[in-house]
């Protein structure tokens, strides 16, 4: 008698697990694009991305308006001349003594400064010495201030690019005050 119930349960079992499937009568779909997912061609044009915008799906991907990205410091003296000369004349650094790590800042103007240069700020440095770029400034022979230094690192000046994507805001016032230093030797 126990065998013919597990005979029973068994046939029950099978029936029900079979009956739910049927290939000729497909199940109901709860998210259909999830398993038939629309097929594009590669490299092919798309109405998917259009919008009344006219921005053809890159609405996605533009910032909103006002943002700015996460420890983004908004710089507030423009790309010009009379930036520069106002923020030689106005801007100074945030950083006191104690928030310049000396070595760091050292280390940072070895990186991206003395190639140009020269390790001692003197103009001298290994692209100048393969007359790579000519006319590079030696720091004494320049009035510069904090400001002014900050300024051409963030901007960049003449053949020299801007730094602010290589170097943070704080790193950038650490090299700042690292030129000084080489300046006032």
């Amino acid at each position: 008698m126990k065998s013919l119930i597990k005979i029973a349960g068994l046939f029950v079992l099978v029936v029900s697990v079979s009956s739910c499937k049927n290939d000729l009568k497909p199940n109901y779909q709860y998210m259909p694009n999830m398993y038939e997912s629309v097929a594009y061609e590669t490299y092919a044009e798309s109405d998917a991305f259009n919008s009344p915008t006219g921005l053809k799906g890159k609405e996605g991907q533009i910032p909103a308006e006002g943002s700015i990205k996460r420890g983004f410091e908004p710089y507030e003296y423009p790309n010009t001349t009379a930036g520069y000369d106002a923020a030689k004349a106005n801007l100074k650094s945030p950083l006191d003594s104690t928030g310049v790590d000396a070595k760091k800042a050292e280390e940072l103007y070895t990186i991206y400064c003395s190639i140009c240069h020269g390790e001692a700020g003197d103009g001298k440095g290994k692209l100048v010495k393969q007359e790579k770029f000519l006319g590079v400034p030696a720091y004494k022979d320049r009035p510069v201030t904090e400001g002014s230094i900050y300024h051409v690192i963030t901007y960049g000046l003449n053949s020299m690019g801007s730094h602010a994507n290589q170097l943070s805001s704080k790193e950038r016032w650490m090299v700042t005050s690292h030129v000084l230093k080489l300046r006032n030797q």
